[in-house]
């Protein structure tokens, strides 16, 4: 598919694809007999899993060297499993964070209610 296609399917746009292509987070998308990126399904599973971590805050440097390992083949299943360990240690924090900031919003809210 192109560019457009796996941009409106991943829901990233053409340039944060070449962007993920230029710094390796992608491998070298296939090519079309006009020199064109031609991304398989495989690409967008892979970008599916790029985004989920960058959503839940995984900084682009710890993505590359996810990716760098992933590369690399299975002898480095610990060091990526102990990657997203940690990762998911960090997101629990950031919930709990958000979870008690909540709390305080809805409690001003409340307060306001009170008042009318």
């Amino acid at each position: 598919m192109t560019i457009q296609e796996a941009a409106q399917r991943s829901g990233l746009t053409a340039h944060t694809l070449r962007y993920y292509e230029r710094i390796g987070l992608i491998q070298s998308v296939g090519r079309n007999s006009s020199g064109h990126r031609d991304y398989a399904e495989q690409d967008l599973q892979w970008l599916e899993f790029l985004t989920k971590l960058r959503t839940t805050g995984m900084p682009i440097a710890d993505m590359c060297r996810y990716t760098e390992l992933r590369r690399m083949g299975g002898h480095t299943a610990d060091e990526r499993r102990e990657m997203l360990e940690l990762h998911r240690e960090r997101v629990r924090s950031r919930i709990a964070e958000l979870t008690q900031d909540l709390k305080v919003l809805d409690h001003k809210i409340d307060s306001y209610r009170g008042q009318a």
